[in-house]
């Protein structure tokens, strides 16, 4: 299981694509290393994922809860949602902030 993992990984890792904001201005977008932390994240690095990007961590689980919600209904999917929503917003703009410090 491990090594179909981690084949999974590094074939992911031979299609990145670039960041057209990075190579045509020079300056990281904020979606920068949401691919990289994905791939950190598939091979189980947890710490690296979260320096690499840490809105990954309340993306992902907003994701879960919006398609648990189609199937079934949750009773706060509304306030949980948000709370993901919001989470992940101050995450994303704080570490594109702390990129250029």
């Amino acid at each position: 299981m491990k090594i179909v993992a981690l084949l999974l990984v590094l074939s992911i890792e031979d299609y990145m694509l670039p960041c057209f904001t990075k190579k045509i201005f020079g300056v990281d977008c904020p979606g920068c290393g949401l691919q990289r932390g994905a791939a950190f994240l598939a091979e189980g690095d947890f710490v690296s994922a979260w320096n690499m990007y840490p809105a990954l961590f309340t993306i992902i689980p907003l994701f879960g809860v919006l398609a648990a919600d189609q199937l079934f209904r949750i009773k706060y999917a509304n306030k949980i949602i948000i709370t993901l929503m919001i989470s992940s917003v101050v995450l994303i703009l704080t570490n594109y902030i702390l990129k250029f410090i």
